[in-house]
């Protein structure tokens, strides 16, 4: 039998060497048209600018609101003594919510209707004594003077009786300032008086969401005001709820800004307003600007050169990129509209803008072909 020669294990120095040797040996390294490798070439993408028409959806957070609010107030001065409602609850226009501690009032009133009693016993007296001139004169036993005092006296005392009842009614109509009544239905929506607390008359204690009409109340920047959308219809979606859906138009534009928040408030009328958008409720708004043409843009060719926002835009003639500042229009979800700075027809740089600088040559990478940094 032929014995088998054993393969004895290469030593460890000797297998390090044979890596550094096999290591060491040059390989062939691709080489691009212009004679520099492949790994020296600096790769991008690019696209063509166009101008396209564009029209983007606005979206605004806003809240319900009442068309009409009034501030409820007495209409004579007096301590508080009974409050019959709280914020949030709903009265109707002749409900009482509110009385006055009616003390003064009622002696008023006392006083008004005895002056009334007094002025109609005198007036009975009067006509008594007139009647009896009047019958003394037919038959020739009194004088004419004494008629006309008798007819003076009578029309004397129905004056003061006409008096007295104007007073009655003054003081049964203060005695009524005394019970706080809306005058409309509504919503409770703040208050400002206690039991006890002395209050003046027309100090609002009450302000109040008149039922009717409701708003949506937007408060946006002064910049969406300058390009309002194309139509004056604007879809209300309630917040909590996104099934539940409406439409309204813009009713009113604040004329000023707001100093503290920079922005406009703009309400929105609704033509329908469900039960589930009670009032402080949170709507989201939409709609929709006005189309314009722009040049549209993928994200990734925003750059910013000298604090401003730019791009790259390639000369195919030459091959080198230059950073050129661009004027945005709008901002969307994964473009960007270009108000200027780009011409149509441009090549702009969409892919590799971290790697370039100034007059760089670059190669515009072919579909499919993989990018080198």
């Amino acid at each position: 039998m032929f014995a088998m020669p054993v393969r004895k294990p290469t030593p460890p120095l000797l297998r390090a060497a044979l890596v550094a040797l096999a290591l060491s040996v040059p390989f062939p390294v691709a080489a691009a048209e212009d004679g520099r490798p492949l790994a020296a070439r600096t790769f991008v993408r690019t696209v063509t600018a166009s101008r396209s028409l564009i029209a983007t959806d606005i979206v605004i957070t806003g809240d319900v609101q009442a068309q009409a609010q009034t501030n409820v107030s007495f209409r004579t001065n007096g301590k508080v003594g009974v409050r019959l409602v709280e914020v949030g609850d709903h009265v109707e226009a002749d409900q009482v919510l509110a009385r006055l501690d009616p003390q003064e009032q009622r002696a008023n009133l006392d006083n008004a209707r005895a002056a009334l009693t007094s002025a109609e016993a005198q007036l009975t007296q009067a006509k008594l004594s007139f009647k009896r001139q009047e019958t003394l004169l037919a038959s020739g036993y009194t004088t004419r003077p004494a008629y006309d005092n008798a007819e003076q006296q009578l029309r004397t005392t129905q004056a003061a009786v006409d008096s007295a009842k104007a007073a009655l009614g003054t003081a049964q109509e203060q005695f009524s300032y005394t019970e706080l009544r809306a005058g409309v239905s509504g919503i409770v929506l703040s208050r400002s008086l206690e039991v006890g607390q002395v209050v003046q008359a027309g100090q609002s204690v009450l302000v109040l969401a008149q039922d009717g009409p409701r708003d949506a109340v937007f408060n946006v920047y002064e910049a969406l005001l300058a390009t309002p959308p194309d139509s004056k219809t604007v879809e209300v979606v309630l917040q909590a709820d996104p099934g539940i859906v409406t439409a309204g138009s813009v009713r009113e534009i604040s004329p000023s800004v707001d100093p503290a928040s920079g922005t406009v408030r703009v309400k929105v009328g609704l033509d329908r307003t469900p039960p589930q958008m009670t009032l402080g409720a949170v709507v989201i708004g939409r709609g929709k600007f006005r189309p314009q043409e722009a040049i549209v843009l993928p994200w990734s060719a925003l750059y910013r050169w000298k604090g401003q926002p730019a791009v790259w835009v390639l000369d195919p003639g030459t091959g080198t990129v230059t950073p050129r500042v661009v004027t945005v229009e709008r901002y969307g979800a994964d473009t960007i509209a270009l108000a200027g700075g780009v011409e149509p027809g441009e090549h702009v740089v969409t892919a590799g803008i971290q790697f370039l600088r100034p007059g760089q040559t670059v190669t515009v990478a072919a579909s499919g072909e993989e990018r080198a940094p």
